[in-house]
């Protein structure tokens, strides 16, 4: 969490409920899902206030996923003043709370408080945005429809507002599981999407970071950091949000905040915005301030689910490149919590946060091969053991198929999770994890349009699941070069697609249907 400067105050930072997250997959409940039972309160919550609203629900669900991992924080606040599963605000430029309490009739203390009645007044939110945009309910029907609604739901304006929503068609491609208090587990279904961006389809393209070109470029407001430095950059100080990555990129914008960092990174892929200049003096560590750089990192303090692999290597990259670039050594003195800067009053990152794993990749030492990529694909069927069989039981985990414990031995419940993944796929359900069913696990998830100079995570699933399709090696280390180029062309020639070495929807649509 950022400090203000010296002279400034600000609350302590919230303190959570216990929240676990399974896992980013694929299941959900089909049209024809029976209710939520009683024993299943949070369910309900989201069928009631979807079915009066005229919400869909998974997109409801996605929402509150993306703000707060389903975790209602006890009615403790945010970092920008929102509460709840829904992440209801009540700030001097987001009144979403007090907007809410109008829709619905509900006080805002029970807004606040009660997790039914948070998702309740989440869900007409949502409606109020559809109808200001003329949605009919033919089009609240379409979950893609909705894109520029979640948008407005953000309550920031352009690339940022486009960033919230890309994030939340992200889960629904993907799909989600999350287990919450009292063992309760909510799914969202992956489905494919095609969000309707209007406007905001030019809005979503952010510029490159001028200081890591890894980064995007969004810039805080001003008033919420200052220009130059009045000392020497010797140490790097990680923090956590107590917030979302778009809603933190947000509020850094905001003039009445006074609180900003350089970096902010998002849980689910690793993404990283830069809003302050490295040569200038973010507000995140009061008397560190002029001496740091500043990583904010999505996510909540007592909340370890938002802290994912994908993170951490990303932030080390991030802290290593700064450490080579400044001069500052890779130690522990030198890298520092936002707790352990001086005179500060927060707990950031908290004990959640692993200090001796994040400082192995800092140091270059923990290269760590993902479990998922390998230099070609064998069949894996029911009796087959070993490091491929666990990399198929991962990925049906994560896109929610049930395939049981990670363990690396194909047994009935990866095979009954097998089949259901290539019925939902048009594949032959033969229960075998061949090169077509391979190609279409590891290039589940969403579309984005990538080509020469891409990078990331989704150029990693790309390189994977053409290693599949095409029976070589095609080295999974998410940079879009020379060599994938070849194998995209070479694959789009053979599936008769359009030849132009570009992964766009067609190329996309034939690896996840396993062609």
């Amino acid at each position: 969490m950022p400090r203000r400067p010296a002279g400034h105050t600000r609350g302590h930072a919230a303190v959570l409920a216990s929240l676990t997250v399974t896992a980013l997959v694929a299941t959900g409940h089909p049209a024809t899902a029976a209710p939520a039972p009683a024993s299943d309160p949070m369910n309900q919550a989201f069928e009631r206030a979807a079915g009066k609203y005229d919400v869909p629900r998974d997109l409801l669900a996605a929402v509150g996923y993306g703000e707060t991992h389903l975790n209602g924080h006890a009615g403790r606040p945010s970092q920008d003043n929102g509460f709840g599963v829904m992440h209801l605000v009540s700030n001097p430029s987001n009144h979403s709370l007090e907007k809410a309490a109008a829709l619905t009739g509900k006080s805002t203390a029970d807004l606040r408080k009660d997790t039914g009645t948070n998702i309740l007044g989440g869900a007409a939110m949502l409606r109020s945005h559809a109808d200001a945009l003329g949605l009919d309910k033919t089009e609240r029907a379409d979950i893609d429809a909705w894109y520029p609604a979640v948008a407005r739901y953000s309550g920031a304006e352009g690339a940022v507002a486009a960033l919230y929503a890309d994030t939340v068609y992200t889960f629904l491609a993907q799909g989600l599981r999350a287990t919450v208090a009292g063992g309760e587990r909510v799914t969202v279904t992956s489905r494919p999407v095609s969000p309707e961006k209007g406007p905001l389809a030019k809005a979503d393209v952010l510029a490159p970071s001028p200081d890591y070109p890894s980064a995007l470029w969004v810039a805080a407001n001003s008033a919420n950091f200052a220009t130059g430095r009045t000392a020497t950059v010797d140490k790097v100080v990680v923090h956590v949000t107590q917030g979302s990555y778009a809603g933190t990129i947000s509020w850094f914008q905001n003039a009445t905040s006074k609180v900003s960092s350089h970096y902010v990174v998002r849980s689910s892929d690793g993404q990283i915005t830069q809003m302050v200049r490295d040569k200038d003096t973010a507000y995140h560590a009061k008397s560190a301030n002029a001496s740091s750089l500043g990583i904010e990192h999505e996510g909540f303090v007592d909340d370890p689910s938002w802290f994912t692999d994908t993170m951490y290597r990303s932030s080390a990259a991030l802290t290593k490149h700064l450490c080579d670039r400044y001069g500052i050594p890779k130690d522990r003195a030198h890298v520092i919590g936002h707790s352990e800067a001086p005179g500060n009053d927060h707990t950031d990152p908290g004990v959640n946060w692993n200090w001796t794993y994040y400082m192995q990749l800092v140091g270059g030492s923990d290269s760590g091969a993902d479990g998922l990529s390998f230099g070609s694909y064998t069949t894996q069927k029911k009796g087959s053991t070993g490091p491929q069989v666990k990399a198929v039981q991962t990925l049906l985990n994560q896109q929610g198929y049930e395939a049981g414990a990670a363990d690396g031995i194909f047994g009935s419940t990866t095979e009954s999770a097998v089949r259901t993944f290539q019925t939902a796929r048009g594949l032959d359900a033969d229960g075998m994890v061949g090169p077509k069913t391979w190609t279409a696990l590891l290039s589940a998830g969403t579309t984005p349009a990538l080509a020469t100079g891409s990078s990331g995570e989704a150029v990693k699933r790309l390189q994977r699941a053409l290693t599949a399709a095409l029976g070589r090696t095609v080295t999974a280390d998410g940079a879009f070069g020379a060599n994938t180029d070849k194998a995209v062309r070479d694959y789009q020639s053979t599936r008769n697609l359009s030849v132009d070495g570009g992964v766009g929807p067609d190329t996309w649509g034939a690896l996840q249907s396993g062609r």
